[in-house]
């Protein structure tokens, strides 16, 4: 498991026709904040503040095709030749993190080859080296400048 100690969280948030907005600083849009919202909001703030990756690097909720349908994933962190480095499946805080889990996450990884995937529902992390050959199990997120 990959210990994350998240940021104080210093987000812009309003309340909508009585429901909470967060203000996502990299899509420059106010989002209904529900729980992955909020867990994935928060990754996002880690991976800017706490391992300094470029805000530029970073694809948020973006559509993939999946043979027939059509998902969405929720973060990609491209490499310096912007390939697909890191791939981040986020799950809201009372979701058990388990093979469904880690099953879709490996299918994005089918159309979005990646040598990272990363799943949290932001209390509990967990990560893979994929090497091409196999997957291992890592304990820390990787720096930016390994990319």
């Amino acid at each position: 498991m990959i210990t994350i100690h998240f940021p104080e969280p210093d987000f812009k948030i309003q309340q909508k026709d009585g429901q909470p907005y967060i203000f996502d600083n990299i899509r420059k849009k106010w989002l209904l904040l529900q729980d992955e919202e909020w867990v994935r909001q928060n990754f996002i703030n880690y991976l800017l503040k706490v391992k300094n990756y470029p805000k530029t690097i970073i694809a948020i909720e973006k559509e993939i095709q999946l043979g027939e349908l059509r998902k969405r994933f929720d973060i990609l962190v491209f490499d310096k030749e912007h390939k697909p480095w890191m791939l981040i499946e986020c799950k809201a805080q009372g979701v058990k993190l388990n093979t469904g889990t880690f099953d879709q996450i490996l299918r994005y990884n089918i159309s979005l080859p990646s040598k990272y995937l990363i799943i949290t529902n932001g209390s509990q992390t967990f990560g893979w080296q994929n090497t091409g050959k196999q997957l291992k199990e890592i304990n820390t997120l990787p720096d930016y400048t390994n990319s």
